[in-house]
């Protein structure tokens, strides 16, 4: 997916910044694409005519809010944040890409309207969020899909074709040359080298990191032994900090591979693995073949959350549908809003929410929401008191 939209990402160097900060959740993914010193919302510059076409879908109000958490959505929020606060003056919402679990811990804090997350909230998060949330707690509202793309640096080496078993061996350093024989079977006409894989993941917590290793465990879970999790468990390989590090140190390395949202593969003309799932042709990361792969998800949240489960497109074998993908979500109080704020915080996500909102989406390499899903989460955010 390539999205494609102004936005302060998450670096390594400032020249790792300027490269992916044109660029989206393409890769959709991540929670944290960006730095803690990420640009605030609103610098997108969505065209009239996409604004004339917003603005008749947006019920306004006034007043500012604060918000903060995944990167992985931070074009999505900048585009929608720059189409409401033209229309609606008076309105200011100001989002900080910083990670997703940062996001939840300023929502637990009070210091959020809503915020951003790759992951829904945990048992634990949730029992914190009844401090901040009278009468109520914190839900988790799907609201951004994308892919998470797994890039590599093999000059030479086109189409290159992974499954789940191989991916798996390869990040836990039970494969580590490109010419091994797993590569080879699913390569058979590519000519590839004895180079040393060198993989790079996150240093950092992220809601990226946890949905691959999701896929990485349902997918192959004899190869890969640990649970998903925020923070990576592999064996070896390289770590750099947030998705533009890691983007970054493949492109400067041959013979890497490192995941992250597709928007840094495009932002970087950083080439991605095509998944081998057993479809009549391995699947390319991309927004459409994202929304094929999201579509499978089930809602297992209870109440008024609506948190996903995603584990049938881990192992889908539809054609295109995409497997390693990422669902972010607006974290806010079923009940127990301050009343200083929910008016605005509940126009904003209606919006967004929207089939107007939502029509973006594709255009910057995000995944929209599947129908069904969608009109839950219109329904769940009417609700909010």
């Amino acid at each position: 997916m390539k999205f494609q939209r102004k936005s302060g990402l998450r670096a390594l160097t400032v020249g790792a910044v300027a490269i992916t900060g044109a660029l989206v959740l393409t890769a959709c993914g991540s929670d944290d694409n960006n730095d803690s010193s990420a640009t605030p919302s609103g610098s997108g510059q969505p065209s009239a005519s996409a604004s004339a076409s917003n603005a008749s879908s947006i019920s306004c109000e006034k007043g500012q809010i604060l918000a903060s958490g995944s990167t992985a959505q931070q074009n999505a929020i900048d585009a929608w944040v720059k189409n409401y606060q033209q229309a609606c003056a008076g309105a200011t919402i100001n989002y900080k890409g910083s990670s997703s679990g940062e996001g939840v811990v300023d929502f637990n804090q009070g210091t959020d309207a809503f915020a951003g997350s790759d992951s829904p909230l945990k048992p634990a998060e949730v029992a914190s969020s009844k401090k901040v949330c009278a009468s109520g707690e914190g839900i988790s509202i799907p609201m951004v899909g994308g892919p998470i793309a797994v890039g590599y640096n093999l000059p030479g080496v086109d189409g290159l074709v992974l499954d789940a078993p191989t991916l798996a061996k390869i990040f836990n350093s039970k494969i580590t040359t490109w010419n091994d024989p797993a590569i080879k079977a699913l390569n058979p006409s590519a000519t590839l080298p004895s180079t040393k894989i060198q993989t790079v993941h996150r240093q950092d917590e992220s809601g990226t990191t946890d949905n691959f290793t999701k896929y990485l465990k349902g997918a192959a879970p004899s190869a890969w032994p640990y649970e998903h999790a925020k923070a990576w468990a592999g064996k070896g390989g390289q770590a750099a900090a947030k998705s533009a590090g890691v983007s970054a140190l493949v492109k400067q390395t041959e013979g890497s591979i490192g995941y992250f949202e597709l928007s840094y593969a495009t932002a970087s003309s950083i080439p991605t693995v095509k998944i081998n799932t057993g479809a009549p042709a391995p699947v390319e990361a991309s927004s459409a073949n994202a929304s094929t792969g999201i579509a499978s998800a089930k809602i297992v949240g209870t109440g008024s959350d609506l948190s996903l489960d995603l584990s049938a497109t881990y192992v889908t074998k539809e054609a295109n549908a995409y497997p390693i993908d990422l669902v972010t979500y607006e974290i806010a109080c079923d009940k127990g809003n301050k009343a200083s704020t929910l008016p605005l915080a509940k126009s904003f996500l209606t919006y967004i929410a929207s089939a107007d909102g939502q029509s973006q989406l594709s255009t910057q390499g995000y995944a929209p929401l599947p129908d069904a899903i969608a009109a839950k989460v219109r329904s769940t955010i009417s609700t909010l008191s």
